[in-house]
């Protein structure tokens, strides 16, 4: 069990590291897959450490540090979905700009010419 923890320990200091890189556009992509991966093989080790009956110690400097990467790592998860849901409602509204340009017209509605008889 302590050489799970261990690799925990890396795989989750690695995560920690990679979030906090900045991403551009041409690299998002890779990044996002890059980091579903570390976040699927934590998964795994998470799960192998509950199954072999694993508890938190709070005297133990390990499982401490564990905890702050944790929630390191939930902080900055966190800041990459605000990015990325502000470039998809950036792009939304691109779209929606860029279709009211090329068709001005598209929503205007006009009775011009139109005579319509109530009466029967």
């Amino acid at each position: 069990m302590e050489q799970q923890l261990q690799q925990l320990l890396q795989l989750s200091a690695k995560l920690y590291e990679q979030l906090g890189q900045t991403v551009t556009g041409e690299n998002r992509d890779a990044f996002i897959t890059a980091i579903h991966d570390k976040l699927d093989e934590r998964g795994d080790l998470i799960d192998a450490l509950q199954d072999a009956q694993f508890k938190y110690d709070e005297n133990n400097r390990l499982h401490r540090t564990l905890a702050e990467l944790d929630k390191g790592i939930n902080e900055r998860l966190q800041h990459v979905m605000t990015q990325i849901k502000a470039d998809l409602r950036d792009l939304r509204t691109l779209k929606a700009q860029e279709q009211r340009y090329a068709n001005p017209y598209a929503n205007v509605q006009t009775m011009d010419g139109r005579y319509y008889d109530r009466k029967k």
